[in-house]
């Protein structure tokens, strides 16, 4: 919750005496009161849990599941939030009650204009309709299907070489990682995209442009509204959020990327063999305000991300030494080259084994995105509420003592030979989601991840500086667009002693 949320809820508090009267009004007869809703803390009149929640939401609502239990209700005002905590609720969220929970939680100032910003994408379109299925389809064919990740596959490799060459005019030198990882990761979807770099390895370009207002959108986007926690609000945009989304969306991402687009648009006959996604789009007859929105949710998925992820891992490796050298034994064992290729990751499990225990522990969305109840349904002997909100916390689940041995701690072996998979048909294992809502770009997204940390095994040691004892590097986890080391890894690449040979 940002500060300009909470200055709201402070004001609305303070002028709770005038919506006291209105309670009676606001709140149906029929309310979550008389339903026979999961169990849960208990709300405060008028505002709910909002004193429950904080920081690191992920973390709060584990805590209470230990009191509540895995299916669980909080209100926000009059929005109801449903928790599922275990695997056995996600089965029943994400696979028994998939098609009727397969709703997007969608601010209703959005519903209740044009949809400029919602129903134009996947993660914001408010039902899996027609429309959605359409749009997916297209992601999964043309960009996330293995025969369209195959036509790029050069392109990655290069952009992971180019980032081993960066490091190397930086050898012994101390290097925030996650920066590097991130430009990587931008430049490889804006060449998938757009077919350009957006952004240099010092941070330079228009790359940095569109995080930067990603993550205020994606601050917007976690702030509190009146309008949703109070229907009977829902037709004044009080805190002004509606006016700062769009001047995001068209003043700022929109303008971005205009003139590439229009340059395509001017261009005949472009080789099938170059084509990139915003190609295929305009052939599809997609217009600039309709492919505004499918940029903005494709950059802000898959880069930070998959940043995260690279540094996440590389963490655990540096505190567990003797993963490292069998991770790097795996490597240097299976790749005769000084350039790692996509085809080589077949040949290296246990780093596969290493990345899946990483999105074990680090989940990149630990809460997934919030899903919606198109229509009330009972689950668990409990009746789940039109319209309320579904999280399921994978975070959590993750790290169940019920599931997993030892679950603190860093295990890949317990991956090495095993059949579970990120692939979501096992939902004590979700990092990517599962149903209908999945992420279509895992297999994007773990290429990149596992091609960057191979590329570095092979060529450089990896050292922390100032002498800085691995166990004592801080874990703390922070949110914005994804789930990320608090305080960033700085790392010094030295060549290793066969690449100097």
């Amino acid at each position: 919750m940002n500060l300009e949320g909470e200055l709201m809820i402070i004001f609305f508090l303070i002028s709770w005496l005038l919506l006291f009267f209105l309670y009676r009004m606001l709140t149906n007869p029929t309310s979550s009161k008389t339903l026979p809703l999961p169990p849960g803390p208990y709300p405060w009149p008028i505002i709910g849990n909002f004193f429950h929640f904080g920081k690191n939401l992920h973390l709060r609502l584990a805590d209470m599941a230990r009191v509540h239990g895995p299916l669980m209700s909080l209100h926000l005002g009059q929005q109801i939030l449903i928790v599922g905590s275990s695997s056995i609720v996600a089965s029943e969220i994400l696979k028994t009650h998939d098609q009727t929970l397969s709703g997007r939680a969608v601010s209703r100032l959005l519903q209740k204009r044009e949809p400029t910003a919602h129903n134009m994408n996947l993660v914001f379109t408010s039902e899996c309709n027609d429309g959605w299925r359409t749009l997916r389809n297209i992601y999964k064919s043309e960009l996330f299907s293995r025969k369209a990740l195959e036509t790029k596959v050069k392109m990655r490799e290069n952009k992971v070489v180019e980032m081993m060459k960066y490091l190397g005019s930086k050898e012994g030198e101390e290097i925030v990682i996650k920066k590097v990882a991130f430009a990587t990761s931008v430049n490889i979807l804006g060449n998938a995209l757009l077919s350009i770099d957006l952004v240099d390895f010092e941070g330079n370009g228009i790359g940095a442009r569109i995080m930067k207002s990603l993550k205020r959108l994606a601050g917007l986007a976690s702030m509190p509204l009146l309008a949703d926690l109070y229907p009977v609000l829902s037709s004044w945009d009080l805190q002004g959020w509606y006016k700062q989304v769009m001047h995001i969306i068209h003043g700022e991402l929109g303008d971005i990327w205009r003139d590439t687009l229009q340059r395509k648009r001017n261009e005949n006959n472009v080789c099938s063999d170059l084509k990139d996604f915003t190609d295929i789009l305009i052939e599809k007859g997609f217009t600039d305000q309709q492919i505004n929105p499918l940029m903005q949710e494709l950059f802000a998925a898959g880069t930070e991300t998959t940043s995260a992820t690279t540094e996440w891992l590389m963490v655990e490796l540096l505190r567990n030494q003797k993963l490292m050298q069998k991770a790097r034994n795996e490597v240097t064992k299976n790749i005769n080259s000084d350039v790692v290729k996509e085809s080589d990751l077949v040949h290296l499990p246990f780093l596969e084994a290493c990345y899946k225990e990483t999105l074990r522990l680090h989940p990149a969305g630990p809460l997934l995105l919030p899903h919606r109840a198109i229509e009330p349904c009972e689950m668990m002997g409990y009746t789940i509420p039109k319209d309320s909100q579904i999280m399921v916390n994978v975070w959590a689940i993750n790290r169940d003592p019920k599931v997993w041995d030892d679950p603190l701690s860093f295990k890949p072996e317990r991956f090495v030979g095993s059949k579970l998979s990120y692939k979501g048909n096992d939902f004590e294992f979700l990092p990517f989601g599962s149903g209908r809502r999945m992420c279509p770009g895992e297999a994007m997204a773990s290429k990149i991840v596992l091609l960057t940390v191979a590329s570095l095994i092979l060529n450089f040691d990896w050292v922390l500086p100032n002498d800085v004892n691995p166990n004592d590097i801080d874990m703390e986890e922070e949110m914005d667009i994804a789930m990320h080391k608090k305080e960033p890894l700085h790392v010094i690449f030295k060549y290793c002693e066969q690449v100097k040979n």
